[in-house]
């Protein structure tokens, strides 16, 4: 009866609370309608005012999507308000009629008081601070923190309700009129339909009871109709009937609800011991087959989980113990089980495999099969004290379940059979299906990881350090990118970027995106010129591919950055005594958007300082806007640079790891993409360039220099490599190119020369043949070099080459 009593007020406060969530989405609804109309009003205006408004445009666009997303979001919670409150309704009166049954049958115990404390659900004030409309992102933001309590509102009331509705033995039952409803102290009305029950819910925690039941009691005896007599047997037979399928019902939803082997086994386990059997062994095949995988080898078999078991150990593999249920005819159960065991082919176990159907442990098949299983010499109970569920999937068994009762409880009857029949097929279905999310989680995740750069370059001048995680609750890919691209000069590109949504679709633009990025970057093209493309690029890949994207060209020599941003998180400039600044770069659209002039700005790149490119998951989730994350960001990175060595400043590994701890619980809704640089600069005294005309005595004047700078740099060594390459080379842009020739020699950890001509004619390497004078010029340099290779710039480009320092030579450099 304390139950029945539990049931009634926690299915009458869910009511109550569906009412309360409904009534606050009904009033975000209409100013969800009304953003929309605003939006979209001021969007048709800006799409006739002149180009300087258009950058408006780019940030109302997406304004309005979410405005639109919100809407339809709303409708769909209202909607499940009205139906959580309407089912809450009919297992209250239903709650009502069972506790006014059972107190005619216990008159002994009607002074029992059940105890209860106050539901931790949602006030509806909570969510009414969501309905004063600040800013347009404001606004969004609010009613998105709206919806998702909302959610957690409804989902808790959910579970609450349909557990009360287990314990009176409430059901749903589509087209047809349930008893009359109930209300306590007042008079009886017809009810509605019986709405089902969802049974998709997330898992949560019933609300204990806050209100005195003593009212229930009080008013329920003034209400004769609901009066019952004793049930017959044949009801009790149907009673007893009605439980085991409700018992099915909420086990197979609770198995359900995982994505993954270990979710789906423990809810097996959680779901039947104590109710349905005293102890449970779950073992699944290794390896499981994944689709239309054919195993190949043995059958094997592992013990993946155990519960209500009585010893600490089963073969190294950790027990859930309760001591306190211990008995002496469970101490000696599966002290000796193996973990891991080999299916022979014809044994009994294999038998009972293919049979796909449970069995009970009393014929002389089982007891060989659940030997076979525990192990020779294990005590375990016998007869229909057990049953061996195998577990079939789509294709073939995938494990099986041992189902066992102790002594002192009544055997497995047959109705049990069709019982475990059921949890074995549905958690073989979960099987499967975790087995398929697993390996698409594993394909999403390489493929994310495949299009991001498997190392970075190490240019001279500047370190880096990068991480990248996924979103924590989704295994969708996302678009989060980085790159650098050394550039001729010691220059060297950074790109960071963010294609908008979370999907396949969205990772093969971000492929395309960051290898366009990679070919522009590479050309030397100024940032802005490399936005302005990409957002060409992005537009003809479709009228909704956007993508936020930062840009930056750091010259090690002249210690200056170019930066150019679209629409991306501003970067953070972390200074070598540890200020942390970010950095303003002008605000463009997206690009994708049809957004044609990028602006760009060039700053100082002091030795020492650190600049960090992040995406907005590192910044932005659900529990923290935008602008609070970035300055949150800042003060952490301040106070790492102060918690560091003070001689010197944190090492990049340190500081990305140090930035990734500042993420809480809730704040892995998307991707984070960090890319850090370290600049340490270059001397002047490291490099030195000439320009040459475009005559024949440029290769021996080459030749020269090249001679005279490795005598300055004490690299004598490579004085032969050196001056043939350098011939070679300059000889071609002599004969091939037009207009002046630059010769460029650096001593960093390698020795690089390059030269750019005015040509933009790329030079080839030729198969040499007998008697053919010309292309062997690349043939040599392709032998004699550590690396070499072409850089296009515009109407121009840059042949380069390396050579290794003598190993006599220190490299580093202070």
């Amino acid at each position: 009866m304390s139950r029945s009593r539990q049931a009634f007020e926690v299915s009458e406060q869910g009511r109550q609370q569906a009412l309360q969530v409904a009534t606050v989405l009904f009033a975000l609804l209409g100013q969800a309608q009304a953003k929309v109309a605003e939006l979209t009003r001021r969007i048709d205006a800006l799409l006739l005012a002149p180009l300087p408004r258009l950058q408006e445009l780019g940030s109302l666009q997406p304004q309005l999507q979410r405005a639109q997303g919100q809407e339809h979001e709303l409708t769909v919670q209202l909607a499940r308000a009205q139906r959580e409150r309407d089912v809450a309704q009919q297992v209250a009166d239903h709650a009502a009629r069972h506790v006014l049954r059972l107190e005619a049958e216990l008159q002994a115990l009607k002074g029992l008081v059940s105890s209860g404390h106050t539901t931790t659900a949602l006030l509806p004030q909570q969510l009414r601070g969501a309905a004063d409309v600040l800013t347009d992102e404001q606004a969004l933001d609010d009613v998105d923190v709206a919806l998702r309590k909302a959610r957690d509102v409804l989902d808790r009331e959910h579970e609450a309700v349909q557990e009360a509705a287990q314990e009176v033995g409430w059901r749903a039952a589509p087209g047809v009129v349930d008893e009359p409803t109930v209300v306590p102290g007042e008079t009886v009305r017809p009810s509605q339909t019986n709405a089902p029950l969802s049974a998709d819910s997330d898992e949560a925690h019933a609300p204990q009871l806050g209100a005195s039941s003593t009212e229930l009691f009080e008013t329920t005896a003034n209400n004769s109709s609901t009066g019952q007599n004793n049930p017959s047997d044949t009801e009790l037979a149907l009673l007893r009937s009605g439980d085991r399928i409700r018992f099915v019902g909420a086990a197979t939803r609770r198995i359900a609800r995982g994505l993954d082997l270990d979710e789906i086994v423990l809810g097996l386990c959680r779901a039947t011991v104590s109710t349905f059997a005293d102890s449970i062994l779950v073992y699944l095949r290794e390896p499981i087959p994944v689709g239309d995988e054919r195993p190949t080898g043995p059958l094997m078999l592992r013990l993946r989980r155990t519960d209500g078991l009585r010893d600490e150990h089963v073969g190294g593999f950790d027990l859930l113990v309760e001591p306190e249920q211990t008995t002496p005819d469970h101490m000696g159960l599966l002290t000796r089980v193996t973990e891991i065991l080999e299916v022979r082919s014809g044994s009994a176990l294999s038998e009972v495999l293919r049979g796909v159907r449970p069995v009970f442990g009393d014929l002389a098949h089982t007891r060989a099969a659940l030997t076979e299983l525990l192990g020779n010499g294990v005590a375990a109970p016998a007869g229909r004290h057990v049953i061996l569920a195998p577990l079939r999937g789509r294709r073939r068994v995938t494990g099986v379940a041992a189902f066992l009762r102790w002594t002192e409880r009544p055997a497995f009857d047959s109705d049990d059979l069709l019982v475990a029949a059921q949890l074995a097929t549905h958690t073989a279905l979960g099987v499967d299906k975790a087995v398929l999310y697993g390996r698409e989680a594993y394909i999403a995740d390489k493929l994310q990881r495949t299009m991001l750069p498997e190392r970075l370059p190490s240019p001279p001048g500047v370190r880096f350090a990068v991480r990248y995680l996924p979103a924590a609750e989704t295994a969708s890919v996302g678009g989060d990118w980085y790159d650098a691209i050394p550039l001729s000069g010691s220059r060297v590109a950074l790109v960071i970027g963010d294609v908008m949504g979370h999907s396949m679709t969205s990772a093969a633009i971000m492929g395309q995106l960051r290898t366009t990025a990679q070919t522009l970057a590479g050309m030397a093209l100024p940032p802005e010129e490399t936005l302005r493309r990409l957002d060409t690029t992005a537009q003809s890949l479709g009228s909704d591919r956007m993508a936020t994207c930062l840009c930056a060209i750091y010259d090690p020599l002249a210690r200056r950055i170019t930066l150019a941003n679209a629409g991306h998180p501003p970067p953070v400039l972390l200074h070598a005594d540890g200020r942390a600044e970010v950095m303003e770069v002008p605000a463009n659209p997206p690009i994708g958007t049809g957004w044609m002039e990028y602006e760009a700005i060039e700053r100082d790149a002091p030795t020492g300082a650190t600049l960090l490119l992040y995406t907005d998951g590192l910044v932005e989730s659900r529990l923290r806007d935008i602008d609070t994350g970035i300055e949150q960001l800042r003060r952490r990175l301040s106070a790492l640079a102060l918690e560091a060595d003070p001689d010197g400043p944190p090492s990049l590994e340190a500081l990305c790891d140090g930035l990734l701890g500042m993420l809480g619980p809730g704040d892995r809704d998307d991707d984070i993409a960090v890319l850090a640089a370290r600049f340490d600069g270059l001397r002047r005294s490291d490099t030195v360039d000439w320009t040459l005309a475009t005559d024949d005595s440029s290769p021996r004047l080459a030749r020269r220099l090249t001679k005279q700078a490795l005598g300055d740099w004490d690299l004598l060594e490579l004085t032969d490599a050196a001056e043939l390459l350098v011939s070679e080379v300059v000889t071609n842009a002599v004969r091939h190119a037009r207009g002046p020739i630059t010769l460029r020699l650096t001593h960093t950890g390698v020795l690089r020369c390059e030269v750019t001509d005015g040509s933009s004619l790329m030079p080839r390497r030729r198969w040499v043949h007998g008697g053919i004078e010309a292309g062997r010029g690349l043939y040599v340099v392709n032998r004699l070099a550590l690396r070499w290779g072409v850089q296009p710039q515009g109407h121009s480009k840059v042949v380069w080459f390396e050579l290794a320092l003598p190993e006599r030579t220190d490299p580093s450099r202070p």
